[in-house]
């Protein structure tokens, strides 16, 4: 099985969708999907992940499926009481690491007593769920294979709640994901997850932050919001 992940279009924050270049951005990673053989699309239910996935799906002939899961991130403090930098991840995973505090994050003020985990939690379980209905079960670190599947199916969200899914997927600390892994937006990011020995599936990266596609609409500053 193949997760092709893509990063929503350049956003209109405001107004949750696409601005004229993110419209460019969509349209161009559909052509960049278009040999890809994809078996369904899904989608955060947020407008500008839904119009980005709309391109590559109408050439597909398929569906944008909604994934209530995938909604972008929140974040602040738990308690009621201030955290630094508002509680941002990608600021806070950055002081973290600067730190040499990364090996029990969880524990970690910046993160324990962020909201920023409760959406962490929930997308891991369900992304879990999700996967098993594709015949991957989790065991411990990694997945079982319980059926063949060879399918491909593409995800479009965002910066946060991608974050997540390969912090989680992968096994690696959502600090380190938020700071030496950030992805742009329309970038393509494919997870291959086929046993290669028996049933047992190491989750691997095919492909990380593939931009090449966008040409003269590309966008390198990264920008993480609501």
């Amino acid at each position: 099985m193949r997760i092709i992940f893509v990063r929503h279009g350049e956003p209109d924050y405001d107004n949750d969708c696409l601005t004229e270049r993110g419209v460019e951005q969509a349209k161009k990673t559909a052509v960049r999907l278009n040999n890809e053989d994809i078996g369904a699309v899904f989608a955060s239910p947020m407008g500008r992940a839904v119009e980005t996935a709309s391109y590559t799906a109408k050439d597909h002939d398929k569906e944008v499926n909604i994934l209530d899961f995938m909604h972008e991130i929140d974040w602040g403090a738990k308690t009621g009481k201030e955290l630094e930098y508002d509680g941002h991840p990608w600021t806070l995973a950055y002081e973290l690491i600067a730190a040499g505090q990364i090996d029990n994050w969880k524990e970690h003020h910046f993160f324990k007593d962020n909201i920023c985990m409760d959406y962490y939690d929930r997308l891991s379980r369900e992304a879990d769920r999700f996967l098993e209905g594709y015949g991957l079960v989790r065991e411990g670190n990694i997945y079982r294979a319980d059926k063949e599947n060879n399918d491909t199916i593409a995800f479009f969200a965002h910066g946060g709640s991608g974050a997540v899914i390969l912090s989680h997927i992968l096994d690696l600390p959502f600090p380190y994901v938020l700071t030496a892994m950030p992805y742009g937006v329309c970038s393509v990011t494919i997870l291959n997850l086929t046993p290669l020995n028996g049933d047992m599936v190491i989750p691997r990266i095919e492909l990380f932050n593939d931009m090449n596609h966008l040409g003269e609409v590309r966008k390198e500053t990264l920008r993480f919001e609501k």
